[in-house]
């Protein structure tokens, strides 16, 4: 099983609010010791990373994961800039699924897997 390597992980509609599951799957990601990149549309810091601004569409290499938390209504504005991380998968948490983006990350190669990234985590699967 590969889930001792760890993934790079872009947080799309990362934030600082500990309330939302955008922060708590950071926070997990990095206990589980898996490199996060947090892209959001508020400055600040997730533990010990800070937030790129998504509007500067920041340069990410060696993406694995893209774990989407805004919803389906704001994801057409970023499919272009989220295909050209080249990401192994884009795993739509509840909430963000999108059949549109959903196909167009299939159709690049990559899996598109609705699901929730602190389950995977917890379960093992990630």
């Amino acid at each position: 099983m590969e889930s001792n390597k760890s993934k790079k992980t872009v947080i799309m509609g990362a934030t600082t609010n500990s309330a939302r599951y955008a922060h708590l799957a950071a926070g997990m990601l990095t206990e589980y010791k898996h490199e996060i990149v947090p892209i959001g549309i508020k400055k600040g810091e997730v533990f010990g990373y800070s937030i790129l601004d998504i509007s500067q569409r920041p340069s990410v290499s060696d993406v694995d994961t893209i774990t989407l938390y805004i919803g389906p209504q704001h994801q057409p504005e970023h499919y272009e800039y989220l295909l050209g991380l080249k990401p192994k998968r884009v795993i739509f948490n509840p909430g963000t699924e999108n059949p549109e983006f959903e196909k167009l990350v299939e159709e690049s190669g990559a899996e598109a897997l609705e699901a929730c990234t602190l389950v995977l985590l917890r379960s093992g699967q990630y």
